[in-house]
């Protein structure tokens, strides 16, 4: 099995995991506890057209920022928190959700929270190549996106002692095995600062927590729906 480490787009046409740790793929580990189905889309408009046809409830931003009108932001606390008898969350962010309509393979949702579960996701469903994908922040590398994806890879070869392992991917693997040193940076980073000097101290906070969901989302026809798996 070969598995990398790729930027905004996959390398993979067998499985990729597309990682937005601050905060879009945290969100979505979290949201699959109240919602059956999530639907990215790529502006605000299209948000408020999918609220119409299906109901559901809306939750985004722009710069960190909740989007005006929408019910909630982009924020993993805020979804815990929030009641609704809706079972669809429509959800549109400034990166996660836009890398996603590129990708050509199957898609799965990785972040701290399910760094495990992911793995094991991914090998069951894996044929040839498991490609990690870091979202990053418009473009540029994102410190939390790239430690978040060597947790995940970590967890892939404890699991699959034989695979083989991109030299990109084994560097993020090393620079993630100091909690201390990743905990730092994920409130250093430029969306860390972000985030805290906007009030969601709280959600980077919970995205360091690792292990904690087993929630995988696979995202497939435009949706993402919670992966069972053994």
């Amino acid at each position: 099995m070969k598995v990398t480490l790729s930027f905004e787009k996959t390398s993979s046409s067998d499985v990729s995991i597309m990682v937005d740790v601050l905060r879009a793929s945290t969100t979505i580990t979290t949201a699959l506890d109240n919602y059956d189905k999530i639907i990215p889309c790529f502006t605000p408009e299209e948000a408020f057209e999918l609220k119409n046809e299906t109901n559901g409830v809306i939750a985004g931003e722009r710069g960190g920022a909740k989007i005006e009108g929408f019910d909630i932001g982009n924020s993993p606390n805020a979804i815990k928190e929030f009641e609704s008898e809706s079972n669809t969350l429509i959800l549109t962010t400034s990166n996660g959700t836009r890398i996603l309509k590129d990708m050509d393979s199957k898609v799965l949702i990785g972040c701290l929270n399910n760094a495990q579960s992911v793995a094991k996701a991914s090998l069951n469903l894996a044929k040839t190549h498991i490609d990690v994908v870091m979202a990053g922040v418009r473009g540029e590398f994102a410190i939390e996106d790239y430690l978040a994806a060597g947790e995940i890879l970590y967890q892939i070869i404890e699991i699959c002692k034989e695979c083989e392992i991109s030299e990109y991917a084994k560097e993020a693997i090393s620079e993630s095995r100091d909690y201390d040193k990743v905990k730092k940076a994920f409130h250093e980073s430029r969306s860390g600062k972000r985030l805290t000097k906007l009030g969601y101290l709280d959600d980077i906070d919970l995205s360091l927590k690792i292990n904690s969901s087993r929630n995988v989302g696979l995202y497939d026809k435009n949706s993402i729906t919670r992966l069972i798996f053994k």
